[in-house]
């Protein structure tokens, strides 16, 4: 019986489970034999293998993070780590590898089939949705949905208090996070990563919202904003507003949570999908889906080539915060 392992690496995403699941499930249907791999690379290295069937993956898709836990793995970034990842592999018998994860997980899994005979399918699993070739990462939505929460709430009590509130979103390259929640939560302003901050032009945005007779001004920041950060965006509008503020830093809250049904049902298809493809014989590819349609990309150009944010987003932004 063919032999096929499954790991989850770097950040961890809501959905995750619901995808291992799907890719045990299926897996069984092809009459395959599925090994999970704890701690991601990590575990790898380590020969951390348990055995997975359909009953090891009972009552785990509204579970949030990854019950094979994960990990980042510098060990993974040399060719030392590549070569024992390859012998640890075909010490276990694995032929093929599925890795969910973002672009780092990708890269390790490149250097595994470039090194070895192991074929490799990737899942796109980051909260923060940069991966290019799909239009939605596992996770991205319950993260968006988790910050909405908190922001609905944050509202409230700035109107109450009529005062600037900061709240500082995850996207430490990107602005995808921060982008959607900012529009769905009515935001004044949005910073991101790929867009200049003004500062000047920050703070007569808001001179402007509260001179029209607004309660409270809500500006969403991704963490990796140009400007150097929540803190420093905050305090410098401070310096020339005088504008009492507060600051809310949602962190790794978005990380977590029972995934939605979007995501469940996404990871439900693209580990499927994944699974499908090395059936197929494919190998060196992303799944994704795109406009709706499941699709595959050259890993490669998952990390390689950029995705776009919509800046007609940005730009209804704009309209509807006036």
């Amino acid at each position: 019986m063919k032999k096929i392992a499954v790991l989850t690496s770097g950040g961890d995403a809501p959905g995750m489970n619901a995808c291992i699941r799907a890719i045990v499930r299926c897996a069984a249907s092809h009459k395959l034999e599925v090994m999970g791999i704890r701690r991601g690379y990590a575990g790898l290295l380590e020969g951390d293998f348990v055995k997975l069937g359909p009953r090891s993956v009972a009552n785990i898709i509204h579970r949030g993070g990854t019950f094979l836990e994960t990990a980042r793995c510098e060990e993974m970034k040399t060719a030392e780590g590549i070569k024992k990842a390859v012998e640890v592999l075909q010490r276990e018998g694995v032929e093929e590898l599925i890795t969910i994860g973002g672009d780092g997980t990708f890269r390790g899994a490149v250097a595994l089939a470039e090194a070895g005979d192991t074929k490799v399918i990737g899942v796109p699993g980051t909260i923060d949705n940069d991966v290019y070739g799909t239009d939605y990462a596992i996770g991205f939505d319950t993260a968006t949905n988790t910050a909405l929460d908190a922001i609905d709430k944050i509202r409230d009590t700035a109107g109450s208090l009529q005062r600037p509130f900061f709240i500082e979103v995850m996207g430490k390259d990107r602005g995808f996070i921060a982008l959607d929640v900012g529009i769905a939560g009515g935001a004044e302003d949005i910073l991101i990563p790929e867009t200049e901050t003004k500062i000047e032009e920050l703070c007569l945005s808001i001179k402007r919202n509260f001179k029209k007779g607004k309660k409270c001004s809500i500006v969403i920041v991704a963490e990796g904003d140009e400007a150097g950060g929540v803190f420093q965006i905050a305090q410098e509008v401070w310096e020339r507003l005088r504008l009492d503020y507060r600051i809310c830093v949602l962190g790794h809250i978005q990380r977590g949570g029972s995934p939605t049904a979007r995501d469940r049902i996404l990871a439900s298809k693209l580990g499927a999908a994944a699974v499908d493809a090395l059936a197929g014989g494919k190998s060196g590819y992303m799944v994704g889906e795109l406009k709706g349609e499941l699709a595959l990309t050259p890993l490669r150009d998952a990390w390689e080539k950029r995705k776009e944010l919509d800046n007609n987003l940005l730009q209804l932004m704009k309209v509807l915060s006036a």
